[in-house]
């Protein structure tokens, strides 16, 4: 007779020797709680706080941007609410109507100009007069407020404004006399869109401004003082501390106003009459307004404003690369 004794393998006749243990219950619960930490992250609460604006970005963005695709490769036009149309598929036909169109280079050109103009005078003259701003002591609420009006400020009274300033017969003309450009500022092919540029950067330059103000706000003051002990003036100290320091805010503030600039419409709409003259300052979201509501042709106009997001896709990624300093 084999005697039994308890805890040993092969004392419960009913065993199978190499059979995997069993998985107890707090294994189970916590691998549930991996896969939801894989998927909701840590704080899975964050999601409910932030599902109004992803349902925002789903409806007013997201899904505009997938009907848009979807339509530049169909025959569209508009309809009778309710009329069911027979919208056939054509292919890449509007995208190559799109791009055989010398008007839809001009626009691109346009907005090329402009983002040259406006990009680099928007980046230099942000973070000049956030600094200065930064060590303002008095009346510090009212120069950052000041700067911050004309970005709160409608577009369609500030354009007033500047067509006041910029006009034929306007201020900036009369206190130049005969250097004054004829034909003038907005009226001038050469110097619509350069205007405007300098328009939209003045008008969201505060905005800019506070995002730098922001950012100097994390700056360790040691630094500058160790700038200082070794010689260095303030011009030293900008270059060498202040600038690298801020360099996130700097790649921000590149895209931010390369997307502003790039979906540019009220302005050459407001000031030049629309894209005026002669197409001088006609911008790609201008030129899809004319086509697919003046012009009734929707699919046309899609296929531009695939190419647009494509094209700002592209700047931005290099921008990300070269201004944000990642390795190629």
């Amino acid at each position: 007779m084999t005697a039994v004794v308890p805890g040993r393998a092969g004392s419960d006749p009913g065993a199978t020797r190499g059979a995997p243990p069993q998985k107890k219950d707090g294994q189970d619960a916590a691998g549930r709680r991996g896969i939801l930490h894989r998927i909701f992250g840590a704080q899975p609460h964050g999601l409910l706080f932030s599902a109004p604006y992803i349902a925002f970005v789903l409806v007013v963005f997201a899904y505009p941007v997938v009907f848009a695709v979807w339509m530049s490769f169909q025959d569209y036009f508009f309809a009778a609410p309710g009329a069911e149309v027979d919208r056939p598929f054509v292919g890449f036909d509007n995208y190559v109507t799109a791009l055989t169109d010398p008007e839809v280079w001009r626009a691109f050109g346009n907005v090329g100009i402009f983002l040259i103009i406006n990009v680099p005078l928007t980046v230099v003259l942000s973070i000049l007069l956030a600094t200065a701003l930064d060590r303002v002591t008095k009346a510090r609420t009212f120069f950052r407020v000041s700067y911050y009006v004309p970005y709160v400020t409608a577009s369609v009274a500030v354009v007033a404004v500047w067509l006041f300033l910029f006009a034929r017969g306007g201020l900036v003309n009369n206190v130049l006399g005969p250097l004054a450009p004829d034909p003038s500022w907005l009226v001038n092919s050469a110097l619509a869109m350069p205007t405007i540029a300098f328009f939209v950067t003045w008008k969201g330059l505060g905005f800019y401004i506070l995002l730098y103000l922001a950012a100097l706000q994390n700056v360790p003051r040691e630094l500058y003082e160790s700038v200082s002990m070794d010689g260095g003036g303030k011009l030293r100290q900008f270059f060498s501390v202040t600038v690298p320091s801020v360099r996130p805010a700097t790649l921000l503030v590149v895209l931010l106003a390369t997307i502003t600039g790039a979906n540019l419409f009220t302005e050459p709409y407001l000031l030049t009459g629309g894209g005026g003259p002669n197409g001088a300052s006609t911008s790609p979201v201008l030129l899809m307004y004319q086509r697919g509501i003046e012009q009734q042709n929707p699919d046309v106009a899609a296929a531009i404003g695939v190419v647009l997001i494509v094209f700002v896709l592209a700047i931005a990624a290099l921008q990300r690369r070269f201004v944000g300093g990642e390795e190629r």
